[in-house]
């Protein structure tokens, strides 16, 4: 059975090609507009993984994060953000908050695909969501 995938963003365009591009590598993906949606379809869903965008209506993913690390059903869940937000305060508050992977837009998709891989074959070093990327 592939992993499963939500792709959070507002931009329906950037939910598309993440969307595509990760079908084509064989994963399920299934999608949310917004911080608010992508909470509600990580209850119901059960994802795998997340790839959530920071700027949103109703909830950005910075405050989305937060509240997957402070639930114990999905402290573990492995975060992507996918942003235009690539100041270093920007990148470093991702960081800081427990995600396992910054790319900022415009990317590639096959890097993206590079690092949804890496994520699903590495291992928690300690137990934490800490992932050797490099």
């Amino acid at each position: 059975m592939p992993k499963k995938i939500l792709a959070v963003d507002d931009e329906p365009s950037i939910v598309r090609l993440v969307q595509v591009n990760l079908q084509r590598a064989g994963y399920e993906v299934v999608t949310a507009f917004d911080g608010k949606q992508a909470l509600e379809k990580i209850e119901s869903e059960k994802p795998d993984l997340v790839v959530l965008d920071v700027m949103m209506p109703y909830m950005d993913g910075f405050e989305v994060l937060q509240r997957l690390r402070k639930d114990p059903a999905t402290r573990e869940l492995p975060v992507i953000m996918l942003t235009a937000k690539a100041q270093d305060q920007d990148v470093f508050r991702g960081w800081t908050s427990g995600v396992d992977c910054y790319l900022t837009k415009p990317f590639n998709p096959m890097e993206l695909i590079s690092f949804v891989k890496r994520i699903f074959s590495a291992t928690p070093d300690d137990g934490g969501n800490v992932y050797d990327l490099g």
